[in-house]
C-alpha cells in the first residue's frame, strides 16, 4: 500500500490504530502548542489524544504529494473534558516531509486559527450552555 492511501486510513480512524511505521524513529513533530523529536514521543501524544480528549475526529480534506512533500488539509474536532464539554474544532494543514526510504521524518501542522482562538471556543461554549 502506499503511503498517501496508508495516510488517509490513519485520518479515517485517528487517534485509533495509527500505522507507525511510516515515521523514521527520529521524526521531528511540531504544531502551535508542542514540539519533539522521536517515534515514542509521537505515539504518546496520540496516546494522550485517545485517553483525555472525547470523541476526537479527523477530517481529512485534501492530501498530495510533490517529490518529498506530502501536504495534508484537515479539521480536528473533539470534545474537552470539562463540564460543559465543548466541542472545539481546528482547521490546518501539515506538511510531511519524507526521507529516502520514504518514511516521515518530519510532520509539521500549522492552523488557520490562534491558540487564543481555540481557547475562546472552550469560553465562548461555557455561556451559551
Amino acid at each position: 500500500m502506499n503511503i498517501i492511501e496508508t495516510l488517509k486510513q490513519d485520518y479515517q480512524r485517528f487517534p485509533n490504530n495509527q500505522t507507525y511505521s511510516i515515521y523514521a524513529q527520529n521524526v521531528y513533530f511540531q504544531d502551535p502548542v508542542f514540539k519533539y523529536r522521536g517515534l515514542n514521543l509521537y505515539k504518546q501524544m496520540i496516546k494522550f489524544i485517545q485517553t483525555a480528549f472525547l470523541n476526537p475526529k479527523m477530517d481529512l480534506h485534501d492530501i498530495n504529494r510533490t517529490g518529498d512533500t506530502i501536504k495534508t488539509e484537515w479539521t480536528l474536532s473533539w470534545n474537552t473534558p470539562v463540564p460543559w464539554k465543548p466541542r472545539i474544532s481546528i482547521s490546518g494543514w501539515s506538511e510531511l516531509r519524507l526521507n529516502t526510504q520514504g518514511l516521515i521524518v518530519s510532520h509539521i501542522d500549522y492552523w488557520h486559527c490562534s491558540r487564543f482562538d481555540v481557547l475562546k471556543q472552550h469560553l465562548f461554549s461555557l455561556k451559551s450552555s
